[in-house]
């Protein structure tokens, strides 16, 4: 009777149930119907290899290709240096007597350099005997034609160089895990993405595990730098305004139930497969998990499961799918090295039936004997 009022007491405060739902429990819930479309398929060589081959892969070069070099257009907000020159005599900027061996001088021409001059809100900048120039939009070489047009006559035989000293709108951005963020410069070089990510100083942390997202107007795209440096048909011409973000292991996954460790793991776009995410977790405990119970929830898009399952889909959308692994087949291990991990995949390692039997044994052992051996020591 004591036993039974015990056993009773543990029940009512849930010491006996199990921390999450057993296999047996996983694979029933196929049949819930709260759950509409899900799907349990088995983890086997051909379903890692199918789900691997329909995987799309975005490619710089595809989506963007390459950007021509932005030439020496001047913008609103840019810093030009205007200078001029005169021939003898010069008349509106000077010119200084230039002495010869023969004892005489000669009257020669120097230039004359203005100020710096910034491109205003207007689009102008604004040159002595020229007036205001139009600038903006325009190349150097159209500014210098206009310069000196507008001082034939004025001056004699005026020459003018026109060159951009600060660049401020023809940059690039680049943040995230780079040495300096900021703003690169474009030149009429035609800057590419591994130029750029070098003149922030480089990334602060491995390549492998570094993502790299490009922003252009409303297209954004990511590839691992990695393979961006191992293929130079992604190091595309970068143009002005586009945005790098350089991105540490940006994907994740979330590992619950009797696995080495329970927490959200964090990896790298460059990929990661079942086997390798099974090791960051530190395996499953042998005392408490079951091997033929490892599951990985997840949604995925319908086309991806045509021919996986006999189970009736959707036209179209996204189901709920658990991917069922037993670690008991050996089979199982060559699958896993070909399974690549989602973000936002969750894992779940369930506990075996002999280790919810030893909790109930523990269960007991902690607070039913103690409870025995009270009564027979007070039993007169």
């Amino acid at each position: 009777m004591v036993l039974v009022t015990l056993l009773s007491g543990c029940q009512a405060v849930g010491i006996t149930t199990a921390v999450g739902p057993t296999r047996r429990e996983v694979i029933a819930s196929a049949n819930n119907a709260s759950i509409p479309g899900l799907q349990i398929i088995p983890v086997t060589t051909q379903v890692a290899a199918q789900l691997s081959s329909v995987e799309p892969q975005q490619r710089f070069s595809d989506v963007f290709g390459d950007a021509r070099p932005i030439g020496t257009v001047v913008g609103v907000g840019d810093v030009v240096e205007v200078t001029i020159w005169e021939a003898p005599p010069a008349v509106l900027f000077g010119g200084a007597p230039v002495s010869t061996r023969i004892g005489n001088d000669v009257q020669g021409s120097r230039p004359g350099t203005l100020p710096e001059l910034m491109v205003g809100p207007n689009g102008t900048i604004t040159v002595p005997f020229a007036g205001q120039v139009p600038a903006a939009g325009r190349t150097l070489d159209q500014i210098q034609r206009t310069i000196v047009a507008r001082l034939r006559g004025k001056a004699n035989a005026p020459q003018a160089i026109v060159r951009i000293t600060r660049n401020a709108t023809a940059n690039v951005s680049v943040v995230g895990e780079v040495a300096q963020s900021g703003r690169v410069p474009l030149t009429p070089k035609g800057e590419r993405l591994l130029d750029v990510i070098a003149a922030a100083g480089g990334t602060r942390q491995p390549i492998e595990r570094i993502t790299v997202q490009l922003a252009r107007n409303d297209r954004t795209a990511t590839m691992p730098l990695q393979a961006v440096v191992q293929d130079s048909r992604q190091n595309i011409i970068l143009q002005r305004d586009d945005v790098l973000t350089l991105l540490y292991q940006p994907y994740s996954f979330t590992v619950l139930g009797a696995a080495g460790k329970n927490e959200e793991i964090r990896f790298e776009q460059t990929g990661l497969t079942l086997s390798q995410a099974l090791g960051r977790t530190a395996g499953l405990q042998d005392q408490r998990a079951d091997s033929r119970g490892v599951f990985i929830f997840r949604f995925e898009p319908v086309e991806r499961l045509r021919g996986l399952t006999a189970a009736p889909l959707p036209a179209t959308g996204r189901v709920p799918v658990i991917y069922r692994v037993d670690l008991r087949n050996p089979e199982t291990y060559f699958a896993a090295q070909r399974f690549a991990m989602k973000d936002g995949d969750v894992i779940y390692v369930a506990n075996s039936p002999a280790a919810e039997f030893q909790r109930f044994v523990n269960v007991i052992a902690s607070t039913v004997l103690p409870g025995i051996s009270v009564l027979n020591t007070v039993r007169p």
